[in-house]
């Protein structure tokens, strides 16, 4: 049994405590905040691929119970045109689609059900560095604290201070080009079946909604930002002033996002959208990443929780039937990493169509319509959805 150290206490930090108990180990989860990320946070769509990997570790059914059933998406245009249905990947052979959550829920969900197998979480421990032996690994804290284990796993995010440690010259998040914002309201008639999620490529921004069952309606938009904001910037944009903003850009559209948009009491402030082309190194000895320290994906891609499970499920596999720890993070990469690069960069493509500028986005409306007219069935994110883990097949490790 190693004892594993987990740097990052969120969705993904919660999923890898839990799988890697489910094997045998010992985690421990070191949150950074003094307090947990209960209420913080918009929501998400768990696809078939991460609902799927969910399984082994008896936390499906679970994880059903928090959010709704999101089975289909629309795609239209901002001239009121509807362009084409289909399924959002799905379904699983027991009839799960895909499922539409609160974040917060999620992660609330997910660090309850990891006390509840014996995971220990210790809050206010930010990393602030990390040294290994052959046997074993420090970790160090901003409030001095220390402690041993035998592997440290680095699931903080973004602006992981695990992937400095391994790698001091890692590069920096790519910044795409959109700003993200959101909220929920009530009371609007929509004529849409609760469930199915509609996207709008409208003239200024990417809009879409949903119906929940209790008659809510949860909407996010991504506005296009050429340049990469700086805090000040975001800050100029908070406030009262944001909804005003927001509508201006939304008017011009033969769509409802105008109406949603006014409705909502409360709107999230705008925050800035990265991703990772690609993180060089994952590894050295003891030390691995996991997660969006690995492998951060535009939320236009639709997986980033996603990857966050399979991670965790891959995680879990390589440290179940790979005795040394360095040669399990070596199965880790080996067998995650062509996959997540290729998540990242159609999220990447997905997120380039929100954001074209005047003349793209003529261009771009002219040739999805064009497409959508006579689809080829050849769906670009399906790879993403269709994958698969089997977690009863042993991992195997080449020889050096």
């Amino acid at each position: 049994m190693a004892r594993v150290l987990i740097a990052g206490g969120g969705i993904a930090g919660a999923i890898t405590a839990i799988a890697l108990h489910e094997v045998g180990h010992e985690p421990v989860l070191y949150e950074a905040y003094d307090r947990s990320a209960e209420g913080v946070g918009a929501f998400l769509t768990l696809a078939v691929n991460g609902l799927d990997a969910l399984t082994p570790l008896g936390l499906k059914p679970l994880v059903k119970s928090l959010g709704f059933d999101t089975p289909r998406m629309t795609l239209g245009l901002g001239n009121g045109r509807r362009l084409t249905e289909f399924p959002l990947g799905g379904p699983l052979p027991d009839g799960t689609v895909s499922q539409t959550v609160l974040r917060s829920d999620l992660y609330v969900a997910l660090r309850d059900e990891a006390a509840r197998r014996g995971v220990h979480t210790e809050f206010g421990k930010r990393l602030t560095g990390a040294t290994q032996t052959s046997s074993g690994v420090t970790a160090t804290f901003a409030d001095r604290t220390k402690t041993d284990g035998d592997l440290l796993i680095g699931a903080d995010g973004l602006r992981s201070a695990v992937r400095r440690i391994i790698d001091p010259s890692a590069p920096a998040p790519r910044y795409v080009p959109l700003l993200n914002t959101g909220g929920f309201t009530r009371g609007l008639k929509l004529d849409d079946e609760p469930g199915v999620l509609h996207m709008v490529f409208g003239h200024k921004v990417f809009f879409a909604h949903v119906i929940a069952p209790d008659g809510a309606i949860w909407w996010f938009a991504n506005v296009p930002h050429a340049a990469e904001p700086t805090e000040s910037d975001l800050a100029t944009m908070r406030g009262p002033g944001w909804r005003p903003r927001l509508l201006d850009l939304v008017r011009s559209d033969r769509a409802r996002a105008a109406e949603i948009v006014e409705a909502t009491e409360t709107i999230y402030e705008p925050w800035a959208t990265y991703d990772f082309p690609t993180v060089p190194v994952w590894h050295r000895g003891r030390i691995g990443l996991i997660g969006d320290a690995a492998h951060a994906t535009s939320p236009a891609a639709g997986q980033g929780a996603s990857m966050a499970i399979e991670d965790a499920v891959t995680m879990a596999k390589c440290l179940r039937d790979v005795s040394d720890p360095a040669a399990a993070l070596t199965a880790f990469e080996t067998l995650r990493r062509e996959r997540v690069e290729a998540v990242v960069a159609q999220g990447k493509r997905n997120g380039d169509a929100k954001a074209p500028g005047p003349v793209g986005r003529v261009i771009r409306d002219f040739f999805m319509t064009r497409a959508l007219r006579k689809p080829s069935g050849d769906d670009p994110n399906r790879f993403m959805w269709e994958h698969r883990i089997d977690w009863a097949a042993p991992v195997a490790v080449s020889p050096v």
